[in-house]
């Protein structure tokens, strides 16, 4: 039996779901969590039973007559603002609270005198950053699996200044074997996300609610204004080099208007400079120009050619197109779904060849282009100059972005082994929208314009 080689990988992708630093913040936030609710009233999830009690800071008590619930400004006057420390972000809260350290500059996290109860304010901006969220789903998604979030319920959206798509939900929350209680409110602004947990020790009821709800109010957003070094006027042309990878952009949760999907600064370099080496062994330019003529030269088209000639040797390509993926299952080690990728791809390289894959090579040696520059290894006309050759190189092998896109998606599966049909989703969805990247002509003459 023929084995066919799956590892000749030489890099990987930034993937949305495959960010150490804001892994480890998340780990930071949810310790936050678990001392909280060890401190508090939080359960053991092994016997059920409450470990400790305490009084709701700054909780929404009935006066003493019990006729008259005290007002959002009644509540406020007992609490005091805390940002987050980059000072993008504030709410107020119990004047008594204290902050503890999250590990990010964006993230606040606060807690009782005596750790009873606590609240997290969760910022995901929109640009300029690498984090596992890019839509208000995501962002709910990454919170659930984070905090062991259960038993959810839908409450009353709040009204929180400044939010939109505002909701909220009470629930559980898990963390180190200890549960406890939480509301979490969920919004967005133009510049980011944001998740606001808070977690009593006495319970979600309405006293609690209300108090919670008294300081979702006060929160107040200063965005800060992102630097951007990039010089060049985003032309057609340019325009054109960013369309040729904007999937990618778009998966990442980037900007498809930006070269290298960032705006460059500092911020940028240091990601870049990180993803580089961790997914492409890139750590200079010397290694930044060996992987981009080995991309180039070479790439997964080589690879390609190889494995589709081991399976061509071994009477693949005599067998009926349908009936290939069986036959690929029944004769290697290959899960149904590989096989049927394997199968496809063997009828590609019939019909085109190597070069089948050429999409899914040279647009991504064009986002390295923004890469290297980002990173600090090609200076910005450097990194426009070679996109030009590339794009130079790979136009004429399409007629058109959707001729482009089918090879980049080939690519993606033959890479990954696994279905491109979400990719596909985000062209479709890219196609859309406004400012569509691929509005730009596809078979526009691509010239130097910086």
């Amino acid at each position: 039996m023929v084995n066919i080689e799956n590892e000749k990988r030489r890099e990987k992708e930034v993937m949305r779901k495959d960010h150490k630093k804001m892994i480890a913040c998340i780990g930071m936030a949810v310790m936050l969590a678990a001392s909280m609710l060890q401190g508090c009233g939080g359960k053991d999830e092994k016997t059920g039973e409450s470990q400790v009690t305490a009084d709701i800071p700054g909780g929404a008590t009935e006066e003493a007559g019990g006729d008259k619930a005290p007002s959002n400004e009644d509540l406020l006057a007992d609490m005091k603002e805390f940002a987050t420390p980059d000072g993008t972000a504030s709410i107020h809260l119990d004047s008594s609270w204290t902050t503890e350290d999250m590990g990010v500059e964006f993230w606040l996290g606060t807690q009782s005198k005596n750790g009873a109860d606590a609240a997290i304010l969760m910022q995901f901006p929109k640009a300029g950053i690498t984090l596992p969220v890019d839509s208000m789903d995501s962002m709910k998604e990454m919170i659930v699996e984070a905090y062991g979030v259960s038993d959810q319920a839908d409450t009353q959206a709040p009204e929180i200044p400044e939010l939109e798509n505002v909701s909220a939900q009470t629930c559980t929350i898990s963390a180190d074997g200890q549960s406890g209680d939480a509301y979490v409110a969920y919004g967005e602004t133009d510049y980011a996300f944001y998740a606001i947990m808070f977690a009593m020790d006495a319970g979600i009821d309405d006293d609690a609610i209300a108090s919670i709800k008294a300081s979702l109010s006060s929160f107040h957003e200063e965005p800060i204004e992102v630097e951007n070094n990039f010089t060049a006027e985003i032309t057609d042309t340019i325009r054109w080099f960013n369309a040729s990878y904007a999937i990618l952009t778009a998966a990442n949760g980037w900007d498809t208007n930006l070269f290298g999907g960032l705006p460059a600064n500092d911020q940028s370099t240091e990601l870049e400079k990180q993803m580089l080496d961790e997914w492409w062994g890139v750590t200079d330019r010397a290694s930044a120009d060996e992987n981009l003529e080995w991309i180039l030269t070479e790439g997964h088209r080589a690879d390609f050619a190889e494995n589709m000639g081991i399976l061509a040797d071994a009477g693949v390509d005599s067998v009926a197109e349908e009936e290939r993926a069986d036959f690929i299952k029944e004769n290697y080690d290959m899960t149904d779904e590989v096989a049927k990728i394997y199968a496809d791809c063997l009828t590609l390289y019939e019909e085109k060849g190597a070069d089948a894959l050429a999409g899914w090579d040279y647009c991504r040696a064009l986002s390295l282009m923004g890469y290297y520059y980002h990173a600090g290894y090609y200076t910005e006309e450097e990194a426009l100059d070679k996109s030009l050759e590339i794009a130079q190189t790979l136009q004429p092998l399409f007629g058109s972005w959707d001729e482009l896109v089918d090879s980049y998606l080939a690519g993606y599966e033959y890479w990954s082994e696994e279905s491109s049909e979400e990719r596909r989703a985000i062209y479709e969805e890219l196609k859309g929208e406004e400012d569509n990247p691929y509005a730009v002509d596809y078979t526009m003459t691509l010239e130097k314009t910086w």
